[in-house]
């Protein structure tokens, strides 16, 4: 999966825009999602929807995956937020809130209305912020995100950390991925007890690739005269397009004027 989305933040169809308007873009509607309500937080998903598979052309298949992650922490969380625990004896300071409960002496399990109005919250916004991260993650290259960090100031230590930290978690996974086909090739997994002890194999065998890997790199950057500070060529052009921008634009005044009407209205 990680070479996919690598491989689509190079090949999208997006990806002759500028990278510095396409990351302002996510970046304002990033913010106006902490500040919207649940219906505008739901209107920028299907918009960042329509961005990603009908503009970017990035297969629906991949991007509804990666959406499936944050879902599933959340419904994972969901619990937590939903049942309200207390005390037979104070039942009746919880009848507001209790939406459906049980009594297990002394104590009282119930479903709570504000746990769930905090969680509508919680889902709404986290897959309006988490659309956004998608929309840099598969539209913009990694090696552009750090050139345009550079020109805003970065320290060039964050820069080049942040480039080998991307590319030892691409090795990682390409190691990973080739270990673990090959023990699935011998029925490594055919047992449980057979599992665990290729699981912990692919463990050592990782962490040991993984030391010659780094080795092998700086080797590598000695070899060819590091002296602290990665440069990369870049002569890309890129095209500014009116239509693209105009769409961005108005969309985004739209969302914003929606949101702004929710809390003018909850102000009156």
């Amino acid at each position: 999966m990680h070479h996919q989305i690598d491989s689509l933040a190079y090949t999208n169809q997006l990806r002759s825009l500028p990278p510095e308007h396409k990351l302002g873009f996510a970046i304002a509607l990033f913010l106006l999602g902490y500040l919207a309500p649940i219906h505008v937080q739901l209107l920028m998903v299907l918009w960042l929807f329509v961005w990603v598979i009908k503009y970017a052309q990035i297969p629906a298949s991949i991007y509804l995956r990666l959406l499936l992650l944050p879902v599933s922490f959340l419904i994972l969380s969901l619990p937590a937020l939903l049942i309200g625990i207390g005390t037979v004896a104070s039942l009746e300071s919880l009848e507001t809130d209790v939406i459906w409960g049980i009594a297990i002496e002394p104590i009282y399990l119930y479903l709570s209305q504000q746990g769930l109005e905090q969680a509508r919250i919680v889902f709404a916004r986290a897959i309006a912020l988490t659309s956004c991260l998608y929309f840099i993650l598969l539209t913009v290259p990694l090696f552009e995100l750090l050139r345009i960090l550079k020109q805003l100031g970065c320290p060039p230590l964050v820069t080049e950390l942040m480039g080998l930290m991307y590319r030892f978690i691409s090795l990682l996974t390409a190691t990973a991925s080739e270990l673990l086909t090959a023990q699935q090739a011998r029925m490594g997994y055919g047992t449980w007890h057979m599992g665990m002890r290729s699981f912990s194999l692919l463990v050592g065998q990782l962490l040991q690739r993984t030391l010659e890997n780094y080795r092998q790199l700086s080797l590598g950057l000695a070899s060819r005269g590091y002296t602290g500070e990665l440069r990369v060529w870049h002569r890309r052009r890129y095209k500014f397009s009116r239509r693209y921008a105009a769409e961005a634009i108005a969309g985004y005044l739209f969302l914003l004027s929606l949101t702004g009407w929710h809390h003018w209205r909850a102000l009156c």
